[in-house]
């Protein structure tokens, strides 16, 4: 992709965390925003333990992950390649990019009763400002079975989305109904 169509691409984001729009819930204590989040994206470290399982077969497990915070999104949690067991992970021909992050490559899992594919992803060279992930995993809490801190993720609606709803979100996000033109 081109400078010029990347930047295109990203000047066409009319929300980047300056101000909440009036649509936005406003959070209570201990909640976040997803409208406070920035664009580009932040990337935070976080240490509540995280599990992902496969078909009720634990896929990763880690206490060191880091949420990417993007306007209007719940984030999605990006855990370390030794949090994963990689042999139960196979490459995908499935691609997607991302304005801020780059080319993400995709996995299939494999499991005991089958195939889930292009559930796990990773931005192995991503753009700059993404540097934080490269060669992080995240998945879609759609396909897999994602817990934070001992409570179950919940799928940000949407195909196309991997963001983890966890409790302390209010929003509403993208990929709900009425929000492809955020």
């Amino acid at each position: 992709m081109s400078d010029r169509d990347l930047d295109a691409r990203r000047a066409a984001w009319s929300y980047r965390g300056q101000s909440r729009p009036d649509f936005a819930v406003v959070p209570g204590p201990q909640q976040e925003s997803v409208w406070d989040y920035p664009r580009p994206p932040a990337y935070v470290p976080d240490s509540r333990p995280v599990v992902v399982w496969a078909s009720g077969e634990q896929l990763a497990h880690s206490s060191h992950s880091i949420r990417a915070l993007e306007t209007g999104s719940p984030p999605a949690f990006y855990l370390p390649p030794e949090a994963f067991h990689s042999h139960r992970l196979r490459p995908s021909e499935h691609r997607t990019f991302c304005e801020w992050k780059g080319e993400a490559n995709y996995f299939d899992v494999v499991c005991a009763d089958g195939v889930i594919e292009a559930a796990v992803w990773t931005y192995r060279s991503p753009l700059s400002g993404a540097e934080a992930i490269a060669g992080w995993f995240s998945c879609y809490p759609e396909k897999l079975d994602c817990v934070v801190d001992g409570q179950p993720v919940e799928a940000q609606s949407g195909r196309y989305y991997g963001g983890w709803v966890t409790p302390e979100l209010v929003g509403p996000w993208k990929g709900e109904p009425g929000t492809g033109h955020w």
